[in-house]
């Protein structure tokens, strides 16, 4: 993230812009698979399994999709984020915004 808002500040007088996408759980073929594992081990069906591993960090108890992704890098290289510059933008169902003083454990609504 250090690096991210140097080259936001190095390029910001161009119309280059410099940001991060900082994604939390996504539901890819590995994680779809890790689900699949931990639901014939403990005998429980998908959407628990998804609750229960993904909850473990993301309040949401939901992955993000990977179209979810396509679009947060669509809109940043898109024209009309040309003003965003040196963002962290977190995709993570709440996970940053859950932790307690930057620990990994996540607050309890």
């Amino acid at each position: 993230i250090g690096l991210t808002k140097s080259v936001a500040l190095e390029v910001a007088r161009t119309n280059i812009t410099c940001n991060a996408v900082c994604p939390g759980w996504v539901l890819t073929p590995l994680v779809d698979a890790q689900i699949k594992a931990r639901m014939e081990r403990k005998g429980t069906s998908y959407h628990e399994e998804t609750a229960s591993l993904v909850g473990e960090k993301m309040p949401s108890a939901r992955p993000a999709t990977v179209e979810e992704m396509g679009h947060a890098c669509c809109y940043l290289a898109s024209p009309s984020s040309r003003s965003t510059n040196g963002l962290k933008l977190n995709i993570d169902g709440g996970w940053v915004a859950g932790t307690i003083g930057g620990s990994e454990k996540v607050a309890k609504l």
